[in-house]
């Protein structure tokens, strides 16, 4: 599909911009080129990351390197089992006035940021856990019946070790899909243990400095959305979320015998936003559908919950994604 000039320019500083954001985090972050590409597509979607990793793998360096990449504000909350709703979006608290009198003044929790580390979001009680959802869904929270507006762009980036680690709470199904997409942060190769070693055992430390601004990164998010998606390649997406429901005439043979329930229309929306994203870094001005399956696998699976059986079996949602890509035909959804 052929684009104008001023489409082109903008594409190319899209392009630009986002490798220049890539290798200044690479600057620090060794290896992970797509646990760091996946966590990009999402800010610039306007989403949620939630990494999941064992601890020292570098899931809180990560983020606070993006922070720094940025011209930003940053906030990091370390979650406990005694911390308070009121202690992430804050609180009403009585201040006297000039003139003597008491009155309550909103006093803002570290929510109120542009970067927001949420660092082992499963060691709090889902209480405080859900202190987040407004936040991350409408961008905005309510205390005392007055809503404060945050300010844009806003980025929750939640660490979580394993599940089945000792100390943990699962995050409900209701705040898993608000986000964006789930990344396994997973144990770095040789060559990748022998730079990090040389990056910080040696008397050079490297940081990140500040490349774009966030108005920047909202500019980038309205580009993206104008790629536009053929019929065809959008109902291939369709069906690979319809595939997901075991009651659906798409579902696979994994799907109905492992998955109790299957993912929400806002993972589908997902999936087409970060299909954009890649369109444009592959350098090309529609999305294809290899676009749409290389976001299938990070959007989907903390979407995908598992019957008993497929719990017991041991089956991992993406072991369900995988089989249902590799079955469903592309022209599912209209053969259906």
């Amino acid at each position: 599909m052929s684009v104008n000039d001023e489409t082109q320019r903008q594409l190319d500083a899209f392009r630009q911009d986002f490798v220049r954001l890539r290798d200044e985090v690479s600057k620090v972050i060794v290896g992970q080129r797509e646990i760091l590409d996946d966590t990009l597509i999402s800010l610039i979607a306007g989403g949620h990351v939630l990494l999941e990793g064992v601890p020292g793998l570098g899931k809180t360096l990560l983020v606070r390197t993006l922070a720094d990449a940025l011209h930003l504000m940053f906030r990091r909350i370390q979650f406990t089992p005694d911390l308070m709703p009121a202690d992430v979006i804050g609180t009403n608290v009585v201040v006297e006035t000039p003139d003597g009198r008491k009155a309550f003044e909103f006093q803002r929790g570290p929510v109120f940021a542009n970067v927001l580390l949420a660092d082992e979001i499963n060691r709090a009680t889902p209480k405080t856990q859900s202190a987040l959802l407004e936040a991350m869904q409408e961008h905005s929270v309510t205390v005392a019946g007055q809503t404060h507006k945050l300010s844009e762009p806003f980025f929750v980036l939640a660490t979580q070790n394993p599940l089945e680690m000792e100390g943990t709470y699962p995050l409900p199904e209701a705040q898993l899909d608000r986000f964006f997409c789930k990344l396994l942060v997973k144990y770095p190769e040789a060559n990748d243990l022998e730079t990090i070693l040389d990056r910080t055992t040696e008397a050079i430390d490297p940081k990140a400095s500040p490349v774009l601004t966030g108005e920047r990164v909202l500019e980038m998010s309205s580009v993206a959305r104008q790629i536009p998606i053929a019929p065809e390649v959008r109902r291939y997406g369709i069906g690979i979320v319809l595939a997901t429901h075991p009651e659906q005439a798409l579902a696979t043979s994994l799907t109905k015998k492992y998955v109790r329930y299957g993912a929400s229309p806002r993972g589908l929306q997902s999936i087409i936003l970060g299909a954009k994203i890649k369109a444009i870094l592959d350098n090309r001005y529609h999305v294809a559908r290899a676009d749409i399956r290389s976001m299938a696998m990070p959007v989907l699976r903390h979407r995908i919950i598992l019957n008993f059986e497929g719990q017991a079996e041991g089956v991992s949602a993406d072991t369900v994604i995988q089989h249902i890509m590799k079955e469903l035909p592309e022209d599912s959804l209209a053969a259906a």
